[in-house]
């Protein structure tokens, strides 16, 4: 690391003001700051200093989301090679490298696009490269189907990252989940690539790895069972394990509380948001389920879909979430209560936790509000009493 550090000091006066690529300042800073800490402190207008800064919490999140995309990309080869017949006679080696290969592209072209636009907006508007694309760039990849054509996420990514963050200001400013109105952007522009029976399992060959399939194969989710008026025909152990068919980060609960885990221990992760997810996703579900109206169990509501990783990675955003304390428990109820909701009153919308964590990225600021305003009338009622 001496070494990487010596030489970018040595090239770091051609991209400062005057030199030869002064042009290019705002790339090199991104990758100077991301591989080391920066030597300088603010001036003014600082009260509190932190030894982590946004970079440092951004690859957090990052490491939090391997066991979901790993574990996402082997159930990918595995859901393959079941659906040819073929798994008894695969390796675990086989099964994984085929979902590998198979998510990868995805991941880079998330990253790629995503990138190319932050450096180039960076670079039009002479400032700093925005580190928020880290988180979004891996969690994109994870709420799609495997199947997702990469030319349809290239506009997803295009539009998430321009209308949907720098638009608004950048990192720090969006007002919406920018991963989120990828999915967004893909689900009501292409839905014949985001929902039904014959998106969820990859169904090519890839460089020797994996099985064709017909092109009528289908595969249906849990909740596109039910949608469909049939019942679940995966076990307990199926939905918390994930070895069924579903977005690639959503299927394993396993894999997700990792995540909630490492985001939890190391403060990154809210658990009054994350936490009153589930409450509010478990009271609404018993509340249908002793009513009749659904044919899931209250658990399953939770098991399945994305419900976990909404609560765990995108209820959790702390740009487009509630800032205040009490807010934070309000928010994450409407998220849970929400979800539950939409997917047993709108047999459209199976899924629910998309438009669920949307709306209550609409009403954060208005949370915060009634929060403050409520302290604020509050400590007026007790000083005026006081003086009275």
């Amino acid at each position: 690391m001496k070494v990487l550090r010596k030489y970018l000091d040595q090239i770091k006066p051609k991209f400062e003001k005057g030199g030869s690529l002064h042009a290019f300042h705002s790339i090199f800073d991104g990758m100077e700051t991301f591989l080391f800490v920066p030597n300088e402190t603010s001036k003014h207008g600082v009260h509190i200093h932190d030894s982590i800064d946004s970079k440092r919490i951004m690859s957090i999140v990052v490491l939090a989301a391997l066991p979901a995309l790993l574990f996402g990309m082997y159930n990918v080869g595995y859901q393959n090679y079941l659906a040819a017949g073929q798994l008894a006679s695969a390796s675990f080696f086989d099964i994984f490298i085929y979902g590998f290969l198979a998510v990868l592209p995805t991941v880079l072209v998330s990253y790629i696009v995503g990138l190319g636009i932050e450096f180039a907006w960076a670079q039009w508007k002479n400032e700093e490269i925005q580190e928020g694309y880290l988180v979004t760039g891996i969690l994109i990849p994870l709420i799609v189907p495997v199947s997702c054509p990469l030319w349809i996420l290239v506009l997803a990514v295009a539009f998430a990252v321009i209308i949907c963050k720098e638009i608004f200001g950048g990192t720090g400013m969006n007002i919406f989940n920018v991963a989120l109105c990828a999915r967004a952007f893909l689900f009501f522009s292409y839905p014949a690539q985001m929902t039904g029976d014959t998106i969820w399992v990859s169904t090519s060959s890839i460089l020797g790895y994996g099985y064709d399939l017909p092109d009528a194969f289908t595969a249906a989710t849990p909740l596109g069972q039910v949608a469909a008026g049939s019942e679940v025909t995966y076990s307990l152990s199926d939905m918390i394990v994930g070895l069924m068919p579903g977005s690639v980060g959503e299927t394993s609960v396993i894999a997700i509380a990792l995540g909630a885990i490492l985001l939890l221990w190391t403060g990154i992760a809210s658990w009054r948001t994350m936490g009153s997810v589930f409450v509010g996703g478990i009271l609404m579900a018993l509340l249908f389920e002793t009513l009749g109206m659904t044919p899931l169990a209250w658990y399953e509501h939770i098991l399945l879909g994305g419900f976990c990783f909404g609560a765990v990675f995108m209820a959790t955003d702390p740009v487009t979430s509630t800032r205040t304390e009490t807010g934070k428990y309000i928010y994450g109820f409407i998220i849970g209560a929400l979800a539950v909701i939409i997917r047993v009153m709108n047999p459209g919308y199976p899924e629910g936790m998309m438009l669920a964590i949307l709306f209550a990225n609409m009403c954060a600021p208005l949370i915060d509000y009634c929060v403050v305003q409520k302290n604020i009338n509050k400590r007026m009622n007790r000083l005026t009493n006081h003086q009275k």
